[in-house]
């Protein structure tokens, strides 16, 4: 338990531990805002309760070959028993597990199966994040009130275009441009060529059922821009071994990116073991005034002081310190008047996939075994609802071609099955789905009353599950991905509903969401909380839905708007 019994706001008073804007947490959108906050002149703190990693210095598998770890890249017994949870994640494995928690040090409490995956270290998730960079349509910010399934955003398509092109322009986001209107083009770099069988599956889902299955756009680097060789980045060499880190900085991540250019300014300073137990909020002042932080290592508590404050934790983290952020003024979490904090709590429905095998194009293989996969927008419920399920889904595919044929290798030894095993098979495809799931106030967390962590910080709560919806939403991807890949030719087509519990898409979001009414939300449109504007959410706590398309730029892109307005407000004296 942490001591708490006094408080360490430095022997030089309050002014030693103040700063101008205080970012709680530092991966994906925590890194945009240290960098637009530090390049426009203020002095940041961001706090990490994870330990330090530099950028190619502390990722230790990155050059290794299979061969060199001494599992061949597997987990062992012991380790995914000890971690039956984190082992589950996408990603995870011996080169990479030291970029995720351990189970047994960040315990929670699952009133419903819930997969909580994190990485507790300086950067986040950012390390290990999937890379997928598509927009949002402007259907995707009104079809939940269009429809009547949910809450519209404050803001739409056309108050973020702009700093969708910000983001995308300074961290590098390969595609192609295909004028499609669920998954508007953007700032591209040169798009990842499909292969023969993609530009078949390309040409007949067109033809067949006027589909787009398109390059994907991918956070990598294709071809530098002097943007990116003035943040020390140079081009993706394919190797596709991202999630250990890349040297190279060929994918984008907050230490390879965003941190590093806002420490260039002088004005960032990042706080290690920091583990974040509340904002404080001064009644008199009716504003936040800092961060109570508890050391990860000495337990003691520690009070950072600010004008401005972003949270950006993680959506569950930062639910979990908004609603620990206690005081007279909002006894049930900070700026919770409307008791909404910590509900409407979403994710990405990721349950179906399928795949196959391809005969013919055995002439043709590939170039390079490349990091981005194909995408087919979203063609469910765009423009009105259509289907006998609300929202819609993208569809994540490719074609490869890795399998060997038994009957090649079983009864060759030596030279041959060598000879052998250097010829590629058939080819195979997969598709796997990726849909919106609604937003429900039954879908929440909270804080235990009785349980605590090893800082003395109340444990959350996870009460998130399935509905009918993404059911019929499921069955509807397995039966339209299976007519797709049979009209391409396709055979041997196993379908799949994992049937995985939510959380394994690592894509949570929502219970801190963005509306017009504090009646029913609890962010503004510039992602203020409504009842302390002095507190900015960015990251996927601030969530009114979930859309199809992955949601990692758009928090980017909110963090970066919110930022700017931030310190406007500040030139006007506001904060």
């Amino acid at each position: 338990m942490p001591d708490t019994s006094s408080v360490n706001i430095s022997t030089r008073g309050v002014a030693a531990n103040s700063y101008d804007a205080i970012v709680i947490g530092s991966g994906i959108s925590g890194g945009w805002a240290a960098k637009e906050l530090c390049e426009k002149g203020l002095k940041t703190l961001v706090l990490e309760r994870g330990r330090p990693v530099d950028h190619i210095k502390d990722y230790p598998t990155a050059a290794l070959s299979r061969w060199e770890l001494p599992h061949r890249g597997a987990i062992t017994r012991d380790t995914r028993e000890q971690n039956p949870l984190i082992s589950k994640a996408a990603g995870y494995g011996e080169d990479t597990q030291h970029f995720f928690v351990k189970d047994a040090d960040h315990p929670y409490i699952q009133e419903k199966p819930f997969d909580w995956v994190r990485g507790y270290q300086v950067g986040g998730k950012s390390l290990t994040w999937g890379r997928a960079c598509a927009r949002w349509s402007p259907y995707d910010f009104s079809a939940p009130e269009r429809d009547g399934y949910g809450l519209s955003f404050p803001v739409g398509y056309a108050d973020i275009k702009d700093w969708y092109s910000h983001v995308e322009r300074f961290m590098g986001v390969c595609g192609s441009y295909d004028g499609i209107p669920s998954m508007p083009d953007g700032e591209f770099l040169t798009a990842y060529e499909l292969n023969v069988v993609e530009k078949h599956m390309q040409k007949v889902l067109k033809e067949k059922f006027n589909r787009h299955y398109v390059s994907g756009r991918w956070a990598h680097i294709t071809d530098p821009k002097q943007i990116h060789l003035d943040q020390g980045r140079a081009q993706c060499q394919n190797r596709n071994l991202c999630m250990r880190g890349c040297p190279l900085g060929g994918y984008f991540s907050s230490n390879s990116s965003t941190l590093p250019w806002a420490a260039k300014t002088g004005n960032l300073t990042i706080r290690p073991h920091s583990v974040v137990h509340s904002i404080l909020y001064d009644e008199r002042k009716q504003k936040a005034i800092g961060v109570r932080v508890i050391d990860a290592h000495t337990h003691k508590a520690t009070e950072y002081f600010a004008r401005i404050i972003f949270c950006n934790a993680s959506a569950l983290n930062s639910n979990l310190i908004l609603l620990n952020s206690a005081s007279s003024r909002f006894p049930n979490g900070l700026g919770n008047d409307n008791g909404l904090l910590g509900k409407y709590i979403c994710f990405h429905n990721y349950r179906g996939s399928m795949n196959g095998d391809m005969d013919g194009f055995e002439d043709y293989y590939y170039k390079v075994s490349k990091p981005a996969e194909c995408i087919i927008a979203n063609f469910r419920n765009v423009e009105k609802k259509e289907s006998g399920f609300y929202g819609g889904y993208v569809i994540y595919s490719g074609a490869y071609r890795e399998k060997l044929s038994d009957k090649n290798i079983q009864p060759l030894i030596g030279a041959a099955f060598k000879e052998a095993i250097s010829e590629p098979g058939t080819w195979g495809v997969y598709m796997y789905m990726q849909g919106e799931t609604i937003a429900k106030e039954t879908n929440h967390v909270r804080l235990s009353p009785d349980q605590r962590d090893a800082w003395g910080i109340p444990l959350l709560i996870t009460s998130v599950g399935y509905d009918e919806n993404d059911d019929k939403m499921v069955k509807d991807f397995l039966e339209q991905g299976q007519a797709m890949l049979e009209a391409a030719g396709v055979k041997n087509i196993q379908t799949r509903d994992s049937g995985q519990a939510p959380g394994l898409d690592i894509h949570e979001m929502g219970g801190v969401r963005m509306g017009k009414d504090p009646k029913n939300s609890l962010l503004n449109e510039w992602n203020q909380l409504h009842l302390c504007k002095n507190v900015f959410v960015t990251d996927g706590a601030c969530m009114t839905s979930t859309g199809s398309q992955s949601p990692s730029i758009l928090y980017m892109a909110f963090t970066a708007r919110a930022a700017n307005h931030a310190v406007e407000e500040m030139k006007r004296g506001v904060f």
